[in-house]
């Protein structure tokens, strides 16, 4: 199967749309942080944890949810790359 060449219109509005997707899915990311932070939040007032623990979880879940954005950005990047290359 013979594919034509990806025109440089074409190749602009692929790359929006990766950049959508990516923007998507570190609102999903976020998402789950806030999720995380309520349930933390949740176990503190119901008094299964103490402050120091929910603390400690909250920078945790901090640092997992900027690992994952910094993920998203680098696949999202690299096809960026990819698709203004061909």
């Amino acid at each position: 199967l013979n594919l034509p060449a990806l025109t440089e219109e074409r190749r602009k509005e692929l790359s929006k749309h990766v950049h959508a997707g990516g923007e998507d899915a570190k609102v999903a990311i976020r998402n789950i942080r806030r999720d995380a932070n309520h349930q933390v939040k949740e176990l503190l007032k119901d008094k299964q944890i103490t402050e120091d623990e929910a603390g400690r979880n909250e920078t945790e879940i901090q640092k997992i949810t900027d690992a994952a954005i910094k993920d998203v950005d680098e696949v999202v990047k690299a096809k960026e790359q990819e698709l203004m290359a061909v």
